[in-house]
């Protein structure tokens, strides 16, 4: 799995090193993070973007990101592919939670998911919100979730 930085640097290093590696050079720098993980897709003819964003919160001073892109050519209804972000993001702050945790680092699940009945992305709030809970992280849905509908959404459009 291939993940760059924002300014399009291929991370080279196996990306649960590459964390490590910025969380204890923010800790060294006196900083305390929070990380954010969301993922956004878009769909383009028959193919879909995805983008799992990795958002890592310095507080009050800012933060930094590492992406990951993927896609699909899998036809999905929107119910599917809001389920789909979700399971990127789960799988992402699965494989990170265990260092977070030894790190003492807030983890966040985003969803890109309006909690407003009039969207279409509304239908997989429920399932999305189960989902990321019973995996025992902390859930956002739109507004809350930037890590998912402003990070990852930039790199889809």
């Amino acid at each position: 799995m291939t993940w760059k930085k924002f300014n399009g640097e291929t991370i080279q290093l196996p990306i649960l090193e590459e964390v490590e590696h910025a969380i204890e050079r923010e800790s060294n720098l006196g900083n305390k993070l929070k990380v954010c993980i969301g993922t956004d897709s878009q769909v383009k003819g028959s193919i879909i973007d995805f983008a799992t964003v990795i958002v890592f919160l310095r507080e009050q001073k800012g933060g930094f990101m590492f992406i990951h892109q993927e896609r699909s050519a899998q036809k999905m209804s929107i119910k599917e592919r809001m389920i789909s972000e979700v399971q990127k993001s789960i799988e992402c702050a699965y494989s990170l939670c265990d260092l977070l945790d030894l790190y003492d680092v807030d983890l966040e699940v985003h969803a890109d998911i309006n909690t407003n009945p009039s969207f279409k992305s509304n239908q997989a709030l429920h399932e999305a919100m189960g989902y990321i809970l019973s995996m025992g992280f902390v859930f956002k849905a739109k507004p809350e979730a930037f890590a998912s509908s402003a990070c990852a959404n930039k790199i889809v459009q």
